[in-house]
């Protein structure tokens, strides 16, 4: 089946007369004796549902976690490395749970090329990354010694299939685009190998990393319209970024779908979804940026991405961001809203 019919169809409860269309909220934590499960920082059956649509999509195993940074943190222990390869600039959460582990040796990689060759036990990568959206060749980059993650947070599982192109494990902020309403917090990793799914359900049961039963039932109702939403959210993306290309407020436009992006091929080739997510550098560095925000009356300033609602903010206004992001630099998050609402906001916030 197509994605977008996964993502309706999985997970459903049997078809039996009178049962439910969809898998109810079960708030229980303990349960009657005698089954697989009997306490729910074991198990949940919202969990699982949840995570037989992400698996499907994925082509793995996923297991469901508390928050995107769970989900991090549960890579970092349970591959456990000694050595990790990065991309210069990542999501700041990730580059900080990682800079935390004074023990790990990190090594910095531009590219497929170094990735494959830098010889670390974990290799991490994100494609597109937060937030300066570099496309790294999945495929290429995984090649070679050590174990592949791929966060596929901005491209979910609609716009690319990171496993099917060789990596080993898959993260993301469930938060963002799978939820799609800016209501939850969770994570999730996917794995190529069930084995290594078994090691991380135990993990999430020693930790306590576990879902709630009414996040995760959130969760799987936003899964049933990604492919609608990602779709129309990342139609507004590409008008929009070809008309801020031109505008005389903008000095930088940043989106893989354009063909002045420097991975524009490699996006085209491996990915089925552009994403809604647009990085650009107004003219007039930071102050003016923060007046942009301050002026949208559409787009809300927030720090938060992947919702049904656009949003905006200058990543750099967070201590936390990396300096080899511009000061002025603005990431859009691209909503369903109609376009021309879109524009018409941007453009005079931009305009001042």
């Amino acid at each position: 089946m197509h994605r977008a019919t996964i993502a309706v169809t999985g997970g459903r409860p049997d078809r039996s007369p009178d049962a439910p269309l969809n898998e109810p909220v079960d708030f229980a934590s303990a349960l009657v004796a005698g089954g697989a499960v009997e306490y729910t920082r074991h198990d949940a059956r919202n969990s699982r549902a949840f995570e037989a649509v992400l698996g499907a999509l994925e082509g793995g195993t996923a297991v469901l976690l508390s928050s995107g940074m769970a989900a991090v943190t549960a890579v970092l222990e349970v591959v456990a490395p000694d050595s990790v390869a990065r991309p210069p600039v990542m999501y700041s959460g990730t580059g900080a749970a990682l800079d935390s582990r004074s023990a790990i040796t990190q090594s910095t990689c531009r590219g497929a090329d170094e990735y494959a060759a830098a010889g670390c036990d974990l290799k991490w990568l994100e494609s597109p990354s937060n937030p300066d959206l570099r496309v790294v060749d999945i495929r290429k980059a995984s090649a070679g010694t050590g174990t592949t993650v791929a966060d596929n947070t901005f491209a979910t599982p609609l716009g690319q299939r990171p496993l099917a192109l060789g990596a080993d494990l898959v993260v993301h902020s469930v938060s963002k685009y799978l939820a799609g309403h800016s209501d939850v917090i969770l994570g999730a990793v996917v794995c190529a190998d069930d084995g290594l799914a078994a090691a991380f359900r135990e993990y999430r049961e020693i930790a306590g990393a576990i879902a709630g039963p009414m996040e995760a039932w959130l969760a799987l109702r936003g899964m049933r319209t990604l492919d609608v939403r990602l779709r129309r959210a990342a139609a507004n993306a590409q008008i929009l970024a070809g008309r801020l290309t031109g505008h005389p407020g903008v000095q930088t436009v940043v989106w893989p779908g354009l063909t002045t992006h420097p991975d524009h091929e490699i996006a085209m080739d491996q990915m089925d979804v552009i994403g809604p997510i647009i990085s650009i550098v107004p003219v007039g560095g930071a102050d003016a940026a923060d007046q942009i925000c301050g002026r949208t009356r559409i787009w809300t300033h927030a720090t938060s991405l992947g919702g049904v609602e656009s949003t905006l903010e200058r990543r750099r206004r967070h201590d936390f961001e990396s300096d080899l992001v511009d000061p002025a630099l603005l990431r859009l998050s691209v909503g369903i809203e109609d376009v021309e609402d879109l524009w018409k906001d941007l453009d005079q916030a931009l305009k001042g």
